[in-house]
């Protein structure tokens, strides 16, 4: 693993297999494709809504401008293809502890069942605890078996804490020590 994170340069992570890196303005379009893939059952808000929204276009303006994913999810990029197949990081929601960050993890369908998720998951864990983390944690929807599986294979654990949405399942609380 390499590791970039000082004030003045950008956060890069090495795997055998992957590179996690910003994004770049042209990988919109990767971008726009997970927000088409998302599961009916995942709320509207995080979905492409009835407009066409969000574009590719307004997707390369928040990587331009930094919005959207300036909070820690990297690109994951595979080495031997050099294509950005989904992203992986820290995000800080609020919903956590102060100073403990939630691993988020999205990648693309085609490349489901091949360990990218838990190959992008442990760098990043690698990366939290040589920044100083002492725990994460993770939310997964009840329903979402891989992602679950893939949260358990990288050590994390479920917790009591729930939220329910009669709409779109319960959401699961998981922690991690680092």
């Amino acid at each position: 693993m390499t590791d970039g994170a000082t004030p003045d340069t950008e956060v890069v992570l090495e795997t055998s297999r992957l590179l996690l890196r910003p994004w770049r303005v042209a990988e919109a379009v990767v971008q726009r494709e997970l927000w088409t893939e998302r599961d009916p059952r995942v709320p509207p808000h995080r979905r492409i809504d009835a407009d066409g929204h969000p574009t590719v276009a307004e997707l390369e303006d928040s990587i331009h401008t930094h919005q959207l994913w300036s909070s820690g999810l990297l690109a994951v990029e595979r080495k031997a293809s050099h294509d950005v197949i989904g992203y992986c990081g820290l995000v800080d929601t609020g919903r956590g502890a102060a100073g403990e960050p939630e691993l988020a993890f999205e990648l693309l369908r085609r490349v489901w069942g091949q360990g990218y998720a838990t190959e992008a998951s442990l760098a990043v864990l690698d990366w939290a605890r040589s920044s100083g983390h002492q725990r994460l944690w993770a939310t997964v929807w009840d329903w979402n078996t891989a992602s679950r599986r893939v949260l358990a294979k990288v050590g994390f654990t479920e917790t009591e804490r729930t939220e329910v949405n009669p709409a779109h399942g319960t959401t699961l609380f998981t922690t991690r020590q680092l």
